[in-house]
């Protein structure tokens, strides 16, 4: 499966941006999907994960109510709308998918197999 992100750029803070995320190569409808981020100086981590229906989602705690996961398997493409954006919303973000049998969402970079190239979000204050 190829992952191709796009849809990042600069925004002042309280302002809002969503990022895309077009899968290729496999079955879009199989695949549970995530978004990680990596800011400057710092890991990797969660962002927000979705099932292969989209009947479910999960947020880290520090985007919960201000970040929405979406998607739409007609079209390939997974979504990440970003509201209320702070300064240290500022990051690479990456979209990662794995295959699934059931409904569920995962939250652990090693649970995801597929990874696209990231998008750079940066939010000025």
């Amino acid at each position: 499966v190829q992952l191709q992100a796009s849809g990042g750029g600069l925004v002042q803070a309280g302002g809002s941006l969503r990022v895309s995320c077009v899968a290729s190569g496999h079955t879009f409808g199989n695949i549970a999907m995530g978004w990680f981020r990596q800011g400057p100086g710092k890991e990797r981590e969660f962002v927000a994960g979705i099932s292969w229906n989209g009947d479910r989602a999960v947020y880290a705690d520090s985007v919960q109510g201000r970040f929405t996961i979406s998607r739409d398997n007609a079209k390939n493409t997974l979504y990440l709308r970003m509201n209320s954006l702070k300064p240290l919303d500022t990051a690479v973000y990456y979209c990662a998918g794995r295959p699934t049998a059931g409904d569920k969402q995962y939250t652990r970079e090693r649970d995801y197999t597929y990874w696209g190239q990231g998008t750079q979000v940066t939010v000025s204050s």
